[in-house]
């Protein structure tokens, strides 16, 4: 028996892309404790990143942060030879990133926020995955995509989020097909309304009021919001040896919303 088997993750780095914040930031520390290094990524808030990489070296983990701008192929190709220069092999690619959308009806879209969301998300998942594809087949490694539980139930006013990720399970599931005879897993978590990040703000800006959250709570089975730690509990799970024979899955995290 391979010694990997006895270890939540080869050695190596895992990449948590928007792992400077909200969900992704709770993703990062308990692949820590899973004993992974981490590499996360940022677009534009260095000051929360290296908080978070001082968070967990403090802690006695092993981090660091590079800014990163999914858009751009070149600086995806040029972050992952440099991770494999250091750790030797990238054996896990967390995608916690996505854009900070207005929660808006299709009609009233601007279609020039619709592209430049579709070219944030969907393309930039795309020149992420396509790059890591060949230093997850090295390694035996793994994606975890963390999608929208809209993919089961759609909520009105949240195409901008649902769309794009419906587009990245589709990419999700052929890297699955296609990349698991040569060892690569690949797993999306469908998530509902998490005590974190961009639901935060807009509850701070009214923009989800005390009747939607009733409302919203009385409808799932489990009769409250979840937690990020919640979502990054199966997120690690997924990533890890744990769930080796797991692939091509969309797991949803959302308290019973699209049941």
């Amino acid at each position: 028996m391979n010694k990997n088997d006895f270890q939540e993750f080869p050695e190596g780095v895992a990449l948590i892309v928007g792992g400077s914040g909200g969900t992704g930031a709770v993703v990062s520390q308990r692949l820590v404790e899973m004993g992974a290094t981490v590499a996360l990524t940022y677009n534009s808030n260095k000051a929360r990143a290296d908080e978070m990489v001082e968070l967990i070296t403090a802690g006695g983990g092993q981090a660091e942060a590079f800014q990163l701008n999914m858009t751009d192929l070149d600086t995806v190709i040029t972050l992952f030879d440099q991770l494999k220069k250091k750790h030797g092999q990238v054996h896990t690619v967390v995608m916690a990133t996505g854009y900070d959308i207005p929660q808006e009806h299709i009609s009233n879209i601007d279609p020039q926020l619709w592209k430049d969301v579709i070219n944030t998300d969907l393309n930039g998942f795309y020149n992420v995955a396509h790059t890591a594809i060949p230093y997850l087949r090295e390694s035996n490694g793994s994606i975890v995509h963390i999608s929208s539980a809209g993919l089961g139930r759609f909520p009105a006013r949240d195409v901008l989020s649902v769309s794009p990720k419906a587009a990245i399970d589709s990419l999700v599931k052929g890297i699955a097909k296609e990349e698991g005879p040569n060892g690569v897993r690949a797993n999306s978590v469908a998530i509902g309304v998490i005590e974190t990040g961009i639901f935060l703000r807009l509850r701070a800006e009214g923009v989800f009021d005390d009747n939607w959250v009733e409302t919203v709570t009385n409808g799932l089975c489990v009769q409250r919001f979840g937690k990020p730690e919640e979502v990054a509990d199966t997120v690690c799970f997924l990533a890890s040896n744990r769930a080796k024979y797991v692939t091509g899955q969309t797991i949803f995290v959302d308290g019973g919303y699209h049941v």
